[in-house]
Formats: structure tokens, sequence, C-alpha cells
């Protein structure tokens, strides 16, 4: 049975971004490719079995959609509407959290994930957001100098942090003067003293429970420096581990652990591009697998976990 929906182009923050009628509520068939007619984008029908939930407002979007399946908020944008979502919902959890606590806890990982964030340091949310509150943790680094090219910090620093009033007392990079296990051991430490003071939350298992955890995936479906077929996979004793075997260069690397991550209290899962297309089904689709892609272990505890996909990247959950 066909499903269409119109969108209008003078979506605003505060107005409706997508207004749906379903046909059948256990078939989805819509496009998140729009031709305009008009002033209208018209979603013309395709073929897909999962729920749709168009029930909710972010920005002036052109064609997004979401989509459910247990625990898993998934939403499709094209790249530049996902930064617009992603700032959208970065600043709301920041106002709510500052309002609940005095503070926001958001740990970054590195890649292509940071320019995403771009939106941020534009209007409103550069004048709006309390960056002052603001406390920014890494959930991966490469042990190499903050002004190496291969540094999450470095490309932090020159893409968002430079741009925004972010007390350089709350930004936490690791020491790298240390080799790798020094390293890992001094930020757990440092995540500890933090949590004994209350600026980390306490998950009820005793973890750090950071207000947001901004994740990427590779297209081997890793997360943070956490490898297929790894042994840390497995690690749930530490908070913040090692390796120095990394199948991807630089070999030296820090990371947060599952445990950790899983303690979080939101999870934002941002993938790009085509490459990444069939880690994206296997993660999201795929029920024939024998092994489980790392991005899988991804799922918080206490918290909620929202996947931001570009066109590319959900290209293999849709068929014409």
């Amino acid at each position: 049975m066909a499903f269409s929906t119109t969108l209008t182009n003078s979506c605003t923050l505060q107005s409706s971004l997508f207004c749906a009628q379903k046909s059948n509520p256990l078939s989805l068939k819509t496009s998140i490719l729009p031709t305009q007619i008009g002033k209208n984008f018209v979603f013309q029908p395709l073929r897909h079995s999962k729920v749709f939930s168009p029930n909710r407002c972010v920005g002036k979007i052109e064609a997004s959609l979401k989509w459910e399946k247990g625990y898993k908020n998934v939403e499709v944008f094209s790249k530049e509407h996902l930064a617009v979502s992603l700032a959208y919902d970065v600043a709301q959890l920041s106002n709510k959290f500052i309002k609940e606590r005095g503070y926001f806890t958001v740990a970054l990982s590195g890649g292509s994930l940071i320019k995403y964030l771009r939106k941020l340091v534009e209007s409103p949310y550069a004048e709006t957001i309390d960056w002052s509150k603001w406390h920014v943790f890494w959930v991966d680094e490469r042990v190499v100098p903050k002004d190496h090219l291969e540094s999450n910090y470095k490309l932090a620093s020159d893409g968002f942090l430079s741009k925004v009033p972010i007390p350089p007392l709350n930004v936490y990079a690791i020491d790298d003067s240390l080799p790798p296990d020094g390293a890992a051991d001094v930020y757990e430490t440092t995540l500890r003293r933090l949590v004994t003071s209350n600026v980390i939350s306490t998950s009820t298992n005793g973890l750090p429970k950071f207000d947001l955890m901004l994740l990427g995936m590779g297209p081997d479906g890793h997360v943070a420096s956490l490898f297929p077929g790894h042994a840390l996979l497995q690690e749930d004793q530490k908070w913040v581990t090692f390796l120095t075997d990394s199948p991807k260069p630089p070999s030296e690397r820090i990371t947060f652990t599952f445990p950790v991550i899983n303690a979080s209290s939101n999870v934002a899962m941002v993938v790009t591009g085509a490459g990444k297309s069939t880690a994206v089904y296997t993660a999201l689709e795929d029920e024939k697998q024998t092994v489980m892609l790392p991005v899988e272990k991804v799922s918080p505890l206490e918290g909620e976990l929202k996947w931001y996909l570009d066109k590319g990247a959900a290209s293999k959950l849709f068929k014409e």
C-alpha cells in the first residue's frame, strides 16, 4: 500500500518538521529523496517493513525520516540537515542538564563527527548555550602530541572548541607525554576525581554517566577505539584502557570501555557516507550475522541511543 508525505519548505525550529499519514502501521513506504513540486517536497513510495514514527521537530529539514527498531532511534538526513538536527538536539540537552545539575558533560570522538558540530558555533547556539558549564572529554584518543594531525584533540580544537568559549580547564585532553598505559590510567583517575566531585554523574552501578556521548562508526563497525575481534571488546573492569595494536593507524591509543559508553545518559551515533552503509545495515537489519560488530554493543542501560545517518550511510536500509 502506498505511503506518501509532504513537507513545506517553511519549517522553523518551532514548527512541525514532518506531517505524515500512515495507511498501514506495520509498513513503511516512503522516500528519503524528495522531488520539489511548487512549495512542497513530495515523498514518493519506497518499500520497507518497519514502523514509522514521524513525530519529531527539528529545524528546516527537507528529507528526514525516523525509524524505530527496539531501543534504536534512527534518523536519516542530508548531510547539511544532519548538522542542523544534531546541533538542535545537543543544545536542548545542554540546556536540560545545566538547568538540572549545573554542568553538561560531553564526550567526543574523532573522525568526521566534529564537522557535524559546526552548526553549534553559529547563531543562535553560539550566543545562547552556556558554554561555561560544558565539560569536554574524549571517548578515545590517539597517543600522539596534541598538535599532531592524527590527534582527536587537534581535530576538535580546530573545528569546534576554538570557536566557542568553553573554559580551558573544562577541556580534558589526555597527557600525551605518557605512554599509552600511563595515559589511560591518568585519564581514568581524572574521571574518578570528577565523579567524586559530582561534575560527572554516576550510574546506578557506579560508573561515570556522561550527559552526552558523541560517537562515530568506522566502515568495519568499530566505535571509539574498540575494533572487531579485539580483546578490548570484552574489557569490563577498567573505565579507560589502552591498545598498542590498533588495526587503524596510529597504533597507540586510549579508549573508553563499553561499560562506560553504555552508562551514558544519551549516546548520539553519527554515521555518514555510503562506505559505511554495509556496517549500518548489518548493525540494524541483518539478523543472520554470526558475529556482532562493536557498534552493536552500544546499548545504554539507563539512557537513550539515537542514530543520525545521512542518505549514503542509510542507503542499504531502504530498497527501491
